[in-house]
Parts: C-alpha cells; structure tokens; sequence
C-alpha cells in the first residue's frame, strides 16, 4: 500500500458533474493499494498517517499530527501510484491490485480514517475525478507499507 501524504490548507475533490468531498486544514492522502495488500497493510498505513507529526507545535516545528490538531482528512483512490516508468513511455500498472481487491481495501481504510472520529471526506473509487488542493508548507511525504 501505498499513501501520498499533503499537508493542505483546503483540499476538494469533484467529478465532471458533482462535488465529492472538501476539507479545510489537514491531509489529503492519495490512496495506492498493490496487489497482495491486505488488512494489515491497510491499518499500518491508515495508523501511520494519522499519527504522521507533520502539523507545527507552538514552536513552529513539526510535532502535532492531524489528530492532534483536530483536522480533517480527504481520502482519494489512486491506482496510478502504482505506475512503474522504468520501461518505456507508457507507465505499466501491473502491480496495482484489480478493482475487485482495492476497492473494500480502500473502503476499510478510509473506516479506520474514521475511527478517529475527524472529519474525513472521500473521493468516488475508480472515477474520474478533479482535486484541486493548497498544499501547506509544501509539505508531501510517501507513507508505504512494511
């Protein structure tokens, strides 16, 4: 499993016709699941990101996670984490797990986002979708499981 992680100010996700999800200040997490991911994957890595100190403390360092700071969290599919580009000019994307698999993984991890109990939005699994976000800071990090 694989997690972009963004430090955002505000972040919104839609498709061509309707609004999905919106935050303000907290983590937009673009969300890659492989094939052989499993639960485990999915609660390391769901753990991992909330619990990421990546938020100021009052000394201006990086020492509060989103939990910390009450923030909120925009989960969006993404297969194409997986893309690999070693080999010619079209990414091969053999390593993303198939629909059928990625999805309920990818629904049981935005469950454990949820948990929490902050506010977390989501995108539409495999649609199109336009995101459009402030990162803070800049502020990307890769988060991946064991």
């Amino acid at each position: 499993m694989r997690i972009l992680v963004q430090r955002v100010t505000w972040a919104r996700v839609r498709t061509a016709d309707r609004p999905l999800g919106e935050i303000g200040p907290g983590l937009l997490l673009l969300v890659g699941l492989r094939q052989g991911d499993d639960a485990t994957a999915v609660s390391f890595c769901a753990d991992k990101c909330l619990h990421l100190r990546v938020f100021a403390d009052d000394e201006g360092k990086m020492n509060r996670s989103v939990v910390d700071i009450g923030g909120q969290v925009l989960a969006i599919s993404q297969f194409t984490l997986y893309g690999d580009c070693r080999r010619g000019r079209r990414p091969s994307f053999t390593e993303a797990a198939l629909p059928a698999t990625a999805e309920p993984l990818y629904r049981r991890f935005v469950e454990a986002l949820r948990a929490s109990g902050l506010t977390v939005a989501e995108g539409e699994f495999g649609a199109h979708m336009e995101v459009e976000l402030c990162n803070d800071g800049p502020v990307t990090l890769l988060v991946e499981s064991p």
